[in-house]
């Protein structure tokens, strides 16, 4: 079906080929997982499929690619389109019109779809994906993972044989990427599409996928095999996979289903609080930094924010969570101002927001959206942090913290005199972060940081996080990531339907609801285990 024989592609200007001789096999009607660290290749290998690298991108290729018997690079885009369904790691950068079923005909009125049949296709695929009800939305008033649902409707409008996906479930909640991977299953089982599927949160995928593609950082030569053959080989792992590697549990398990195997033979462990339980379960006796009260916000006629109450204290990090659409980054915007409430106020250190500019309530606190590239305007990555200060009226002789200084904390020192775009997306999001951080506010919002990172740059954004509540930063995460959750919260929200619903501690509340509930406290339901270090360290106790 698809075949990579001895392929390098190299961007234009680069130093070094993005993919280096890169031979594989990938299967009729397979379901692939592609996985790398940042910048290992992945999104390029995708855009090999169907001619994107290197008719759109430019730049070199050599060896060949075939794809159900067509030459991506002779054939070109136009005609891979009706091959290959691409959906790319930013939804709103293949959109055209404004209108969700008028994006989702577009491609087929451009292929001459008969118009009874091209309604028939469109109510297929928004049925498919659960997307009827927002048929008539514009796609400016949906949330990142309905736009990321919306991108994926229009490449299956097509009916396409090969499926290429990058991060798709980079911006969905749990419930949302379950649905969306069993309907990718449906796709894969019933009607035969090939799934070529690029993402960093390999604990969603692995146990759907019947093949792994390892693309290793450096010059090593790509891996690919059945998931047990690859997963041991390389450094990248989700935790179930690292628990069974370190307890030396075989045949690897894949899902939880297979770990419970192993898990259930210690289940006369006693249940010992981890070191996340042991956390703050009760207010600080401090003053907010952020008070949310009863604040309702809408969009038009229509309401989002159903009046939350909503405090954030020095020295903690508080996890927001919810369903796709349930009003996180709507609140997150009110809390500094880029969103005004019809009802309710908000208050930083005290004082109200109502009447202040958002530059002054952004110097008090950090704001990081969904895509850190929308910060990222100068040629420098020191200039990104020297333009804050601009801004604000600060002199870089004056700033609370020297910009070279926050640059070195934050492992770019090396990287300052780079043009921020460059970088991989997690080095971006630490550019972000400075240019953010370099005012020294007292709060940081973060609206799902973790997108797009590996499990490396995610565990850098964990030190950063844990390191500045240590510093007395009052920290609000936004993420579907209920692993990062694990790791970092001290205290977890859960938002549904513009109101908060329930909040404690991590334990109580990610237990609560399946749909959140981490790897490890699936395979140990019995103790109050988050993390992978939890159960290693109570399993060690146990054994001494």
């Amino acid at each position: 079906m698809i075949r990579f024989e001895h392929l390098s592609y190299t961007y234009p200007g680069a130093a070094k080929p993005a993919l280096a001789d890169v031979t594989l096999e990938i299967a009729d009607r397979a379901f692939v997982l592609v996985v790398g660290s940042s910048g290992a290749g992945k999104s390029t290998l995708l855009r090999c499929l169907n001619g994107l690298a290197p008719h759109f991108s430019g730049g070199v290729v050599r060896g060949r690619i075939d794809v159900a018997g067509f030459d991506p690079v002779a054939a070109g885009p136009q005609t891979l389109s009706q091959v290959v369904g691409f959906v790319f790691q930013d939804p709103e950068s293949q959109f055209v019109l404004d209108r969700v079923e008028d994006e989702i005909a577009f491609a087929l009125e451009n292929a001459a779809i008969p118009p009874r049949e091209m309604h028939a296709r469109v109510d297929d695929v928004l049925d498919l994906l659960n997307l009827t009800p927002l048929r008539d939305r514009r796609l400016e008033t949906l949330s990142g993972g309905e736009k990321q649902r919306v991108a994926l409707a229009s490449a299956l409008a097509l009916r396409p044989r090969v499926l290429a996906l990058d991060e798709p479930t980079s911006q969905l909640d749990p419930q949302s990427a379950a649905e969306l991977l069993d309907a990718l299953v449906t796709l894969n089982e019933k009607l035969g599409l090939t799934i070529v599927l690029a993402e960093h949160r390999m604990e969603r995928i692995l146990p759907f996928v019947d093949q792994v593609i390892y693309l290793p950082d450096g010059d090593a030569p790509v891996i690919a095999g059945s998931p047990r053959d690859v997963l041991p080989q390389m450094p990248l792992h989700p935790p179930l996979i690292a628990l069974a590697q370190a307890l030396g549990w075989l045949p690897l398990p894949l899902t939880i289903e297979e770990g419970l195997a192993f898990s259930r033979q210690l289940s006369a462990l006693s249940s010992q609080p981890s070191a996340m339980v042991a956390a703050k379960d009760d207010a600080p006796a401090l003053h907010p930094v952020i008070e949310a009260r009863g604040v309702e916000v809408a969009y038009g006629p229509t309401a989002v924010l159903y009046g939350p109450d909503l405090m954030l204290y020095p020295g903690e990090i508080v996890a927001l969570l919810g369903r796709n659409g349930a009003g996180k980054t709507t609140l997150l915007k009110s809390l500094v101002g880029l969103l005004r409430p019809r009802r309710g106020d908000v208050l930083v250190e005290g004082h109200s927001i109502a009447k202040s500019d958002v530059a002054d309530v952004c110097r008090r606190v950090g704001y990081l959206p969904q895509d850190p590239n929308a910060l990222l305007f100068a040629d420098t990555v020191l200039d990104e942090l020297h333009i804050t200060l601009r801004n604000h009226g600060i002199s870089p002789e004056d700033a609370p913290v020297a910009p070279e200084t926050l640059l070195e904390r934050l492992g770019l020192a090396d990287k300052a005199q780079r043009y921020p775009r460059d970088l991989s997306v997690g080095e971006r999001q630490r550019v972000a972060l400075g240019a953010i951080m370099v005012t020294q506010p007292r709060a940081l919002l973060l609206d799902e940081p973790t997108r797009g990172l590996d499990y490396q740059a995610k565990a850098q954004l964990l030190h950063l996080l844990r390191a500045w509540r240590a510093e007395g930063l009052a920290i609000l995460l936004v993420t579907h990531d209920v692993e990062l959750v694990a790791e970092a919260a001290d205290r977890v929200m859960v938002l549904d339907q513009g109101e908060i619903v329930t909040q404690g501690n991590p334990a109580e509340v990610l237990r609560a609801l399946p749909t959140f509930t981490p790897q490890i406290a699936r395979l140990f339901p019995d103790t109050d285990w988050l993390t992978v270090a939890d159960a290693l360290a109570e399993l060690q106790n146990h054994d001494s």
